[in-house]
């Protein structure tokens, strides 16, 4: 009964934090100077004629608080609002480039976790030493590194010089205008390289050093000295032990990952001219398209949160003491037990 409780009272808190960031994205939107009637690139310019009367039809001549209200009551009915620069619906636009800030994210994530958790592992086999030390370094310098600083220099290098990969775009406009064939795919994952390897290089570098310390700290517990000492391999009492112990930390960083990915992602997309969400919340935001920008922000958040929400869920199955509610920690032996039996 208390994992139910706390399951539910994590899940309460996330749908709070998602409300209260739409609020104050909504407030901030429409409070701010600026037309909502530019247009952008993409959609063309607005026709003066016309943006009055869109104006008075989707009430953004009403108070803040009137737009508000009538916000909410569309959102219940699954309806994201009307974008004034792609002069078109919001949920048409979201669909076409949320899967593209997913190929992104996706890979990247892949590549932060799949090598960050590498190299912790490694330099914790051989701390202190030459290995160790120099990866330590090079970590410590691409974890500093701005991502679009390290954008510009891979595309300038890779892309520009070495002519190595695309300079930007998800496909070839041409040969692959849409993903019908193996050629395609593989022409999608090309472009692909250079925007996800940006964003998984630096987040694998934080993850390396998160694991390093992780593992260095599981490997003074009394219960790795007592593996050793009798008389267990290496390698078991690395994998099975240490490493498996050293996961929580592992867990906690894939919760903080996602928001570096979405805001990193903003930046890449716009680097390297790929069509995701990052790129469409920018043009929003230079255009006034209220309506757009509040729902980047939600499917931003919600996203965000779901990470955080899955990393507690995780951390709550490999160590159960972090359900337990604070007034059980009185019950001392007695409370410890109790929580070990509620997985």
């Amino acid at each position: 009964m208390t994992g139910v409780v706390w399951l539910l009272r994590r899940f309460v808190a996330s749908v709070a934090i998602i409300f209260a960031v739409v609020t104050l994205v909504f407030i901030l939107i429409h409070v701010a100077p600026g037309d909502p009637c530019v247009g952008s690139e993409e959609g063309g310019p607005q026709d003066p004629a016309m943006c009055p009367l869109l104006i008075r039809q989707f009430g953004l001549d009403q108070p803040v608080h009137v737009q508000y209200g009538r916000y909410l009551v569309q959102l219940v009915h699954g309806n994201l609002g009307y974008s004034f620069s792609l002069h078109r619906p919001v949920s048409d636009a979201l669909t076409e480039t949320i899967p593209f800030t997913l190929q992104v994210a996706g890979v990247a994530l892949l590549v932060d976790f799949l090598l960050g958790l590498w190299l912790g592992i490694y330099q914790a086999l051989r701390v202190n030493r030459l290995p160790d030390v120099v990866l330590s370094n090079v970590t410590l310098f691409l974890y500093s590194l701005p991502t679009f600083w390290l954008a510009l220099v891979l595309l300038l290098l890779f892309a520009e010089k070495v002519k190595l990969f695309p300079l930007g775009g998800p496909s070839d406009p041409i040969l692959c205008p849409v993903i019908d064939s193996a050629y395609c795919v593989a022409d999608r994952i090309w472009h692909l390289v250079l925007p996800a390897f940006t964003l998984g290089l630096v987040g694998a570098a934080g993850t390396a050093r998160f694991q390093r310390a992780a593992m260095l700290e599981v490997a003074q517990q009394d219960f790795v000295r007592t593996a050793r000492a009798k008389g267990l391999s290496e390698q078991r009492v690395v994998l099975r032990h240490q490493l498996r112990n050293a996961l929580l930390s592992f867990i906690t960083r894939f919760g903080l990952t996602l928001p570096f990915l979405l805001t990193g992602a903003v930046l890449i997309e716009t680097i390297f001219a790929w069509p995701g969400m990052g790129r469409l919340a920018v043009n929003a935001i230079l255009t006034r398209d209220h309506a757009l920008v509040t729902a980047t922000a939600l499917i931003a958040s919600t996203l965000v949160v779901s990470g955080n929400l899955l990393a507690d869920i995780l951390i709550g199955i490999a160590d159960p003491r972090v359900r337990v509610p604070a007034d059980g920690a009185a019950g001392g032996a007695g409370g410890a037990d109790a929580a070990l039996l509620t997985t």
